[in-house]
């Protein structure tokens, strides 16, 4: 009889390729894209077109680019998985024929725009005094930011597609289903809108305004809509073409899409009702709803939605101000269903959240590459991690976070990058701007974020007696590092000195035994706390490393004598004396 047969050992599966991780990936861009591919194949089109849209009666906020950055990883998401077989278009719509319904809190010229209210947005003066009306000059600033950002797309004016025609079959064919379209729209409004409501909005041949009225007749013949001026009475016959009117808005976008063929377009929570309003439209003048899902609001520093007209929340400008338009990217790209805080305090964490990312690209397969951001981020092509190469050479290098940076500058209490570089090329000699222009790109924006909301929010506190004694034992062990100890071995060191310390023992952590218990985090928080004036920081062992060991003791005399402290608070008191 023969001996039983061993374990049969299965060969380790190939890695997957980028076409079948695309296939299975459950990143929702990928998602997204699936319902296009589904479309597709019942259609048989050759060509796929997305939208955004944009309504410029304020200026460009983040949530607008929100929108295009989202539209365009789905649609980078559908090429990958159609091999680019498919064409594709993004077409960035700007709703300027609507009428100014009320004068933004954050313009200029104010009492002018409000001599303007209810004129189309591209016949009204521009308040910045640079373009021909006020929906060119934040048109401008819009195509001007998708630019910035490399986005391929093409822009849209309402006005030019009503004005030139290209809209006017599709309205004839809006006006030839009126009754199809109150069918749909009269449900969803109060009673007294109810009664006066019209989807046509004649613009009124004297003063052009886009006219709320009701529609006294209809020429469906001649193309016409007649109404009467609720003002003098005087009636009025005006065609639906070019340009003599446009549409209320949920309408509008049903016609937009039927129009165009719109296979793909996202919106806000806000607008799930209009979703469903202007799909029912769409289809009842014979044409197919885009696909797309509602992604949540962004919310300012109260918790209260952002607003173009309020001016609330960030703007474009200040995140580009203190970080990198690819983290502004990652924001947008995690849990999109999901209401996020947009402020000033969600920044740090977003830079260095896409610089990790960033960093473990290179060791993912093809699965986990496109679980990540910055596959997404960067249509695929990623660039390679910047770090830092201690100055023995021997050691892994370093990445810099925006959490360091920040909190080299404040030991340095300096708002100059030639500080922050000094301390770099102290650790890794062979670093400049010029072989780091990332880095440098990041050691600005740390500069620009620590001079105007880390410092003045800084809260130094002394060491109780305990901390006292743990800071002393902290400086002897810094004392006794041999030259060129490594964050690593500086890492641990500080292990050893908390160890023996019955406050900032942990008994609970992984392999602790009594004789050899864990560290808890109170240590390292009240390092923040006494030396750097925070409640959070970065790995204290890298930051000493780049620091220095002689100027980290520095800074502990310093807190032990309270000269931290007390340096802090004539910073505060000369910043409040100054307005500043």
């Amino acid at each position: 009889m023969s001996s039983p047969a061993g374990p049969v050992s299965t060969p380790p599966a190939a890695p997957l390729s980028l076409e079948d991780a695309a296939a299975g990936s459950a990143a929702w861009p990928f998602e997204e894209a699936r319902k296009l591919i589904a479309r597709i194949e019942r259609t048989g089109q050759t060509d796929v077109l997305f939208e955004t849209g944009y309504g410029p009666s304020g200026l460009p906020h983040i949530g607008t680019f929100g929108e295009v950055a989202r539209t365009t990883m789905v649609r980078r998401a559908f090429e990958t998985l159609t091999g680019g077989r498919v064409k594709t278009r993004l077409l960035a719509f700007s709703d300027d024929m609507d009428g100014l319904r009320k004068v933004p809190d954050n313009v200029p010229n104010r009492e002018m725009l409000a001599q303007h209210l209810g004129k189309p947005l591209t016949r009204i003066p521009d308040p910045f005094n640079k373009f021909e009306s006020f929906a060119h000059h934040n048109n401008a600033m819009l195509r001007n930011f998708l630019d910035r950002f490399g986005f391929e797309y093409e822009f849209a004016s309402s006005t030019d597609y009503y004005t030139s025609g290209r809209f006017d079959a599709a309205l004839l064919h809006m006006l030839r289903n009126f009754d199809a379209v109150q069918k749909i729209m009269l449900p969803s409004l109060r009673e007294e809108r109810a009664a006066t409501y019209s989807p046509f909005l004649p613009v009124h041949p004297k003063t052009g305004v886009v006219m709320q009225v009701p529609v006294d007749e209809m020429n469906v013949d001649a193309g016409t809509i007649v109404w009467r001026d609720p003002d003098t009475g005087e009636r009025f016959e005006t065609p639906v073409t070019g340009g003599h009117c446009k549409l209320q808005w949920k309408p509008d976008w049903a016609m937009r899409w039927y129009a165009l063929k719109v296979d793909y377009e996202m919106a806000g929570k806000d607008l799930i009702d209009s979703v469903k309003l202007s799909g029912g439209i769409v289809r009842a003048l014979g044409g197919v709803a885009p696909e797309g899902f509602n992604y949540e609001l962004f919310l300012d520093e109260k918790g209260q939605k952002i607003s173009k007209s309020k001016g609330n929340g960030l703007t474009i400008e200040e995140w580009l101000t203190y970080a990198s338009p690819e983290s502004l990217s990652l924001f947008m790209f995690q849990k999109p269903r999901e209401a996020k805080r947009l402020y000033f305090d969600v920044i740090p964490r977003a830079v260095d959240e896409y610089l990790q990312f960033l960093g473990g690209y290179p060791r993912q397969d093809w699965k986990q590459r496109l679980g990540n951001p910055v596959w997404h981020i960067h249509h695929g092509e990623p660039p390679a991690a910047e770090a830092l190469q201690d100055a023995s050479g021997a050691g892994p290098a370093t990445s810099v976070s925006f959490a360091m940076l920040l909190n080299l500058a404040a030991v340095a209490n300096s708002e100059d990058p030639a500080v922050l570089w000094g301390f770099l090329r102290r650790y890794a000699p062979s670093a400049s701007p010029q072989s780091h222009p990332r880095l440098d790109q990041l050691v600005g924006y740390a500069v620009a974020y620590f001079r105007d909301f880390v410092r003045p929010a800084k809260t130094y506190r002394l060491a109780d007696d305990v901390e006292h004694d743990a800071l002393t034992r902290l400086d002897a062990m810094l004392a006794g590092l041999p030259a060129g100890a490594s964050g690593e071995d500086i890492q641990t060191a500080l292990y050893d000195v908390a160890r023996p310390i019955a406050r900032y023992q942990d008994l609970k952590a992984k392999g602790a035994t009594p004789e050899r218990p864990g560290v808890s985090n109170d240590w390292f928080n009240m390092l923040y706390q006494v030396l750097l004036g925070e409640n959070r920081g970065p790995r204290f062992g890298s930051f000493v490393a780049l620091y220095g060991v002689a100027e980290t003791r520095d800074l502990i005399a310093k807190a032990l004598s309270g000269d931290l402290a007390k340096e802090h608070e004539a910073f505060l008191a000369g910043r409040a004396k100054t307005g500043g």
